[in-house]
């Protein structure tokens, strides 16, 4: 028997809290003060620690005072690191974001905002163990010590381009330094990051690994399939979901994020799950220490997701203004990383006016003097590598075609 609606169906489509000429609207986030949030013993079991899924991790308060169970308890050189990482990510990404307006690359992508999360965690983790990151963890490379001059030679293309012009800008690979290729292809690095910490675990193997994605790409069935895997066969890989409240042009509403929080996804795979502050560098740092910890002692993944805001935008072919306030940014309520980083070790008498000025006049200097080195070298189609490279690191053994194709071509 058919029975007739009572009244008509709509679909419900999400909307943001704000669009261009709006008054930014951050009341509907789900924000804990800081240091209120419980800290469970690593094995912990996921049902037990689900509600923190839905909380929110901090460290650092207002004042700039690091309180509360989570507090990892840096020393103070160890945060100086970090803030000066922090710092120099941030000038690279200003020199080459003026590269792409000089015509000197095709594209770039900044991580403004975010530098605490690919920062502290490139500065926990060893670079033997392997990242698997998106387009924003520059500051995973950054904070590791890898050559300017070499990220911007990746950038442009040029003939010292250590992966020879195989990837667009901005898609760095560096497996001395723990960074797997970026793919431009969203959601591929989390699968990876199992697939290679199940290889590790199955050899016997003591290296971990760690993959990023943003909001929009746990909508992708790539992130949910690797959940399972991860869950079923305890990898030994920490899961980030760098929530910043944007993809391109859409807000992480779209993604899902209206309904639960993005850390809570994990819950249904029986995975750990922490919400964290991803402006907050020492809660960053915390809660990546805890999930290192749990998969080190063979207890499994840990989903992560870090709560930030993409202050940039998503990249040299976006134009944020069309869809979202334009000083929301600057109303976003958990702040900056920088200056709340900088603001904690001044308020413990680690740092001070004059020696921030320092490093941000040296960390200008040293992304200079980079980009004078490589783009001497040259920028993109000024200078390119060998075109022999195209026939080279593909097969262990050249086949016919390959060979009558490299005599074609001359080399």
């Amino acid at each position: 028997m058919n029975k007739k609606n009572s009244q008509p169906l709509s679909l419900r489509v999400p909307e943001p809290s704000g669009r261009p000429g709006d008054t930014p609207d951050f009341s509907h986030l789900q924000m804990d003060p800081a240091g209120v949030v419980e800290r469970p013993e690593v094995g912990s079991t996921p049902y037990q620690m689900r509600d923190l899924a839905f909380r929110l991790i901090r460290v650092l308060d207002d004042e700039g005072a690091a309180v509360g169970p989570w507090n990892p308890r840096l020393d103070p050189e160890t945060m100086r690191r970090g803030l000066k990482a922090m710092i120099l990510t941030r000038a690279f990404d200003d020199r080459m974001h003026r590269a792409h307006r000089q015509g000197k690359t095709s594209f770039y992508m900044k991580c403004t905002g975010e530098e605490a999360i690919a920062v502290a965690q490139g500065m926990i983790l060893s670079r033997e163990d392997m990242g698997f990151p998106t387009y924003r963890q520059q500051g995973l490379l950054i904070a590791r010590g890898y050559p300017l001059v070499a990220m911007m030679n990746q950038i442009y293309s040029n003939a010292e381009d250590p992966i020879k012009g195989r990837q667009l800008p901005i898609m760095y690979s560096a497996k001395d330094y723990g960074f797997f290729t970026i793919s431009g292809n969203l959601g591929t690095q989390v699968p990876q990051a199992v697939g290679w910490a199940m290889a590790s675990a199955y050899k016997g193997d003591d290296k971990i690994a760690i993959s990023w994605i943003g909001d929009g790409a746990t909508a992708e069935g790539d992130f949910h399939n690797a959940l399972t895997f991860a869950s079923v066969y305890r990898a030994p890989v920490i899961l980030n979901v760098v929530n910043n409240q944007w993809a391109i042009s859409s807000f992480q509403g779209i993604a899902g994020g209206l309904e639960t929080t993005f850390a809570s996804k994990a819950i249904g795979y029986g995975l750990p799950a922490l919400r964290v502050d991803g402006n907050d560098f020492l809660a960053v740092w915390a809660a990546t220490q805890w999930a290192e910890e749990r998969a080190r002692s063979n207890q499994g993944a840990t989903v992560i997701e870090l709560f930030t805001y993409r202050g940039a935008p998503h990249s040299t072919s976006d134009d944020p203004s069309r869809y979202r306030p334009g000083d929301e940014h600057e109303k976003w309520p958990l702040g900056d990383p920088i200056e709340r980083l900088r603001q904690h070790l001044t308020v413990i008498g680690e740092w001070d006016d004059e020696r921030h000025a320092e490093a941000l006049k040296d960390a200008v200097e040293q992304v200079r003097a980079a980009g004078k080195e490589s783009e001497a070298i040259g920028t993109l189609g000024q200078s390119r590598p060998s075109v022999k490279t195209m026939f080279e690191e593909v097969y262990a053994t050249e086949d016919w075609r390959l060979i009558e194709q490299r005599r074609e071509v001359g080399v």
